[in-house]
């Protein structure tokens, strides 16, 4: 069952984290990586395993895969939390890594996770060479200025913007920012199978959105102490979101509908995918 098994992946995959770092010195860039990998939901690495297993790679053939998932977004967070991006002081119920360090090991720390999820990559127990070299250009197109960083570059310039963003501009946006992350990590199964990717990418393209419309109503609705961060922050800020621009109740029913078209993407692999089922019913009913 879904929860069981996001519990799972959860331990799994910190286990692979604090072993890529248990021989690295103890100094305070590799100190703040540590935290940083700390917590989480885990539902990148979870699609990672899930996706994997669906396509018949077993969990410790995929596992390298789905701990660089999880390092990259780490870093992603490490450096949009900085005051230069989003200015938050508060991740995952802890204080940000520039809050707890200082900007400067913020940035550093941000950058080696970066490098390291591409090293968990190179891993050879990922299976062949050119399997290895797709996952690694995959994950680079969806991190880089084809996916998260432009979602996150376009999500600045909105700060300063003439106007608020369209609803199509902010779905455009956030197909970088949050789904490109999204759909790397759904893919990477059917990548180290050798399988067709398009079943998982049109599930994860549903998914990516559906989270980010969660995210948004969470910021209306959402407890920081359960969220682990800040909230409210987008309407004190004047910020466009899907909330500020459908409502409550229509970003609530389309965040819905998304779900529907994720799981019916999913429809080929029948039974098996269950769990990736309740893992998209799970994005717009979570808490944090």
């Amino acid at each position: 069952m879904f929860p069981e098994r996001l519990v799972e992946a959860q331990r799994l995959v910190q286990e692979a984290l604090n072993g890529a770092l248990a021989a690295r010195a103890d100094v305070p860039v590799v100190d703040a990586m540590r935290y940083a990998l700390q917590g989480g939901k885990r539902l990148r690495a979870f699609l990672v395993l899930e996706g994997a297993a669906l396509h018949g790679v077993a969990a410790e053939a995929a596992m390298p895969a789905a701990a660089a998932v999880e390092a990259l977004h780490a870093y992603s967070l490490v450096h949009d939390d900085l005051p230069c991006m989003d200015d938050d002081d508060m991740r995952r119920g802890l204080p940000t890594v520039h809050v707890q360090w200082d900007e400067a090991t913020a940035v550093l720390a941000g950058d080696a996770l970066q490098t390291l999820a591409f090293e968990l990559c190179c891993d050879p127990v990922l299976g062949a060479p050119d399997r290895r070299v797709e996952l690694v250009a995959s994950l680079a197109r969806a991190a880089g200025a084809e996916g998260m960083v432009l979602g996150q570059a376009l999500d600045i310039a909105a700060e300063t913007a003439a106007r608020p963003l369209t609803l199509e501009e902010i779905t455009a946006l956030q197909a970088g920012k949050t789904g490109a992350l999204f759909a790397f990590a759904a893919e990477a199964g059917a990548i180290l199978a050798g399988a067709d990717r398009e079943p998982m990418r049109r599930y994860a393209q549903a998914l990516g959105l559906a989270f980010q419309i969660a995210d948004d109503i969470l910021d209306v609705e959402g407890d920081a102490t359960k969220t682990g961060k800040r909230v409210g922050k987008d309407a004190a800020a004047g910020k466009a979101t899907f909330v500020s621009l459908m409502g409550l109740a229509s970003a609530k029913a389309r965040a819905a509908e998304l779900i529907e078209e994720a799981c019916g993407a999913l429809q080929a692999y029948g039974d098996a995918a269950e769990n990736l089922r309740q893992a998209a019913r799970f994005v717009i009913s979570r808490e944090t």
